[in-house]
Order: structure tokens, then C-alpha cells, then sequence
């Protein structure tokens, strides 16, 4: 089926600045869309998102060159195409742009449309997303990895860690885990407010709370996964982004609560007493992506009982992916379409991280859209783990309710993936 036309232009993401919606229209009216999220704590290999830099305008964010570009650049090389072909699609608009890191077209521009041309295709096959995407594979629901503290570039840095999450290994269900998930949030909040901590939420949907140590948000969470009934790394484990780059000064960590400047051995040594110390089963960016002694080390001594994610590291890119593969950076991976910049790039990087019996796992960004595509694509690619956020907010609950309904359209016939804790 052919593109018949396409349309771009501004809406806002969850933080309420300017993002690109597209719209690809195909010769038998099917009509798809996509849009883009945004990071606030984003790696410097990521694919560029570009922005107008207008102050006089949303603060510099507006992205009208962006949608100028999909307009006069990207639309005319596309109608005519066939949006059945996917991987030409996006190798078209690569090589359109012309740059290793798409600064020219703007990432948010190309994925717009990347994005916008599997809608459409889907549609035009009258199937989900999901089935559309699966390629073959067998279906699989993920595991929910979900935010209960924000901290980091989400919460104007109050907390040096960026994320404490959950991890409910004990759940046979995606519903047990939905429901063992919102025990402890609830029961975190009910803790937070009585100490007098509790200070709204951060970006992903995460309590903000005023904390004195890092190390203090520990004992909240395993006081709360008790309070609600659960048994600590039997039931419920941690897990963590630490965004260590975001803290990094190509010298030192600066932990600003802990007000500790702590240089990369004295770092590490922190981080594997966390470890040891407290039932985390999972950690993403312990350390920034230019510190690739330390990320090693960690491997090397918890790789074969813990999780540990690259996602500054990697940014979703096969190729920089396979060093770490063949390095023994990490062993698992994190996926967010707008590192990249298309859906083709990303499920190659999702199939490389699975060719090497590494772990994937999809992730949304702290600046989100309604969009519920990653649910789909973590389906239909086997991650086996979802990562959007909180259990809170419309636009994180969007994707977890998205999970929910392509359970119902498979009538429950398709495993769940479970968390196996090494």
C-alpha cells in the first residue's frame, strides 16, 4: 500500500513542551500517527533532537524546523512508497539525512514518521500494532518495572539517584504485579506523608520526597514492600537507575544529597555495598558511559545475580551495543525509540541484545506522550520488560492499560515474562 501523503506538526508532550505528532496517509485511507517523547537526562551518543533554540519560544524548545523538515525534505522522498517496507522507509530517511547522529533531519523528526508509517501500515492490515510488529515471534507480556521515588534530572535533582523502582518477581500475573506495585506506592506515599517528606511527584509519576541521604530512600522502600505485605527480595526486589553520568564530571561522582565528591573506585565501592547490602535485582547506568572500567568490574562481580542495564551506555544502538557485548560492559540493554531515531534501528538493537542472551528491556522517557507504542513493541519483540514510569499519571497508566488490552485481544492465551532473580 502506498503513501499517499503526510502531515506534521506541533503538540505537547507530559511535561507540556512542544514535541512532533505525525500523520502518514496511505491510498486505501488509512491514516497512522505517531509521536515523540522527549528525555530529560539524556546520553551524549543519543540521536539528536532537534530543537528551534528560540527563546522567544517555549524557552527554545519549539520544533518547528523539525516539522519543516519532515514537510519539505522527508514527505516528497516517501509518497509513492510502499509502507509495507519498513526497513526502506527508514533507510531512505537515513540516508536523506545524511548524518551519524541524524542532526541534520532532526531524530524527532525522522521517528515521527518512522513511527507514523507502522501505524499506518497496521491499520491497513486491520491488526494491532503488536501482531503487526511481532515478525513471527510468539507474543509475550512483559514484566512491569515501575517507578516508586523519582529522583535525578526527573525531580530537579532533590535525590542524586534518578529512579528507585520495583521489580515483582513474586507476580505470576501482569495483574499481581500491577497489584503488588500499587501496594507499595500506596503504602510509600502513607510512610512519606507521616515522616512529613512527601513533596509532590516527579516527572514520571514517582513520589518527590525531601530525603537526607540517598541511602535513606532504601529503608523507605523496604519498610513499605513489608507494610504491604511482601517479603524483600523474595516477593519484591529494587531497582535502580542511577543516571550516574548526569553526576559525573569526567573526574568525580558529586552525590550532592550525600555531599560526597567521590572519585570512580571510591564510587564503585558504594555502589556494590548497596548491593550487597540492600535486595536490588537490577541497576541501570551505575556508572557514566566514559567509565567503562568500572562498568566492566561490575559485571565481572554481580553480572551473574543482578541485572545491569546500559542505557546511556548504549543508546540503543546496535553497533555501539555489540562493543559492549563483546567488552562484558553489562548484560542487559536499555531500548528507547528516540535514542535512536527509528523503529527499524531499534528492533535490530533489541534483536542483538536477544542473539547475545542478553536482557532488553523497552523504556518510555520522562517526557511522554499518550502514545502507547512501546507497549506494543515490547510484546511483540519478546523485552520481556516494560519500563514507563510510575503507576500513576495518564500518560504512564496509558501503557500500562495498553498491556492490559492486548492480554484481553490475546484471550490470555500468551505467558507472562516473569523476573527470574539470579
Amino acid at each position: 500500500m502506498r503513501i499517499s501523503s503526510i502531515s506534521a506538526y506541533t503538540v505537547f508532550d507530559s511535561r507540556g513542551n512542544p514535541t512532533v505528532e505525525c500523520q502518514v496517509f496511505l491510498e486505501d485511507g488509512s491514516i497512522g500517527r505517531g509521536l515523540v517523547p522527549s528525555g530529560a537526562s539524556t546520553g551524549h551518543l543519543e540521536a539528536l533532537e532537534l530543537r528551534d533554540g528560540d527563546p522567544n519560544r517555549f524557552g527554545g524548545k519549539s520544533v518547528e524546523q523539525a516539522i519543516a523538515n519532515i514537510k519539505q525534505f522527508i514527505s516528497p522522498a516517501l509518497i509513492g512508497q510502499d509502507v509495507f517496507m519498513q526497513e526502506d522507509i527508514d533507510g531512505l530517511m537515513i540516508d536523506l539525512d545524511g548524518t551519524a547522529n541524524k542532526s541534520k533531519l532532526g531524530a524527532n523528526a525522522i521517528l515521527a514518521v518512522s513511527l507514523a508509517c507502522v501505524d499506518a501500515a497496521a491499520r491497513s492490515n486491520a491488526e494491532s500494532l503488536y501482531r503487526y510488529l511481532h515478525s513471527g515471534h510468539k507474543p509475550l507480556i512483559p514484566m512491569p518495572e515501575i517507578q516508586i521515588i523519582g529522583g535525578g534530572a526527573h525531580s530537579a535533582g532533590r535525590i542524586d539517584v534518578q529512579d528507585f523502582m520495583v521489580i515483582c518477581h513474586g507476580a505470576k500475573t501482569l495483574m499481581d504485579a500491577y497489584q503488588m506495585t500499587s501496594d507499595v506506592y500506596r503504602v510509600t506515599g502513607d510512610i512519606l506523608k507521616r515522616r512529613g517528606k512527601l513533596a509532590g511527584v516527579a516527572d514520571e509519576g514517582g513520589y518527590w520526597p525531601v530525603f537526607d541521604s540517598n541511602e535513606a530512600v532504601f529503608e523507605v522502600l523496604i519498610e513499605a514492600i513489608e507494610k504491604a505485605g511482601y517479603v524483600p527480595g523474595k516477593d519484591i526486589s529494587l531497582s535502580l537507575d542511577i543516571a550516574a553520568a548526569e553526576f559525573f564530571d569526567g573526574k568525580n561522582y558529586h552525590l550532592a544529597l550525600d555531599h560526597k565528591e567521590l572519585a570512580p573506585a571510591a564510587f564503585y565501592d558504594l555502589i556494590a555495598g548497596w548491593i550487597n547490602k540492600y535486595p536490588i535485582c537490577s541497576i541501570e547506568d551505575p556508572f557514566a558511559e566514559s567509565d567503562i572500567e568500572h562498568w566492566q568490574k561490575l559485571t565481572a562481580e554481580f553480572g551473574d545475580r543482578l541485572q545491569i542495564i546500559g542505557d546511556d551506555l548504549f543508546v540503543t544502538n546496535a553497533d555501539r551495543l555489540t562493543q559492549g557485548i563483546n567488552g562484558n560492559w553489562a548484560n542487559s540493554v536499555l531500548i528507547k525509540l528516540n535514542q535512536i531515531g527509528t523503529v527499524t534501528e531499534t528492533i535490530a538493537c533489541i534483536d542483538r541484545a536477544h542473539e547475545a542472551g542478553w536482557r532488553a528491556v523497552v523504556s518510555a522517557r520522562s517526557g511522554e506522550t499518550e502514545d502507547a507504542f512501546i507497549a506494543h513493541l515490547a510484546v511483540a519483540t519478546r523485552a520481556g520488560q516494560l519500563k514507563v514510569g510510575s503507576f500513576t499519571r495518564s500518560e504512564r497508566m496509558a501503557k500500562w492499560n495498553e498491556l492490559l488490552r492486548i492480554q484481553e485481544d490475546l484471550a490470555g492465551n500468551v505467558p507472562f515474562a516473569g523476573f527470574k532473580v539470579h
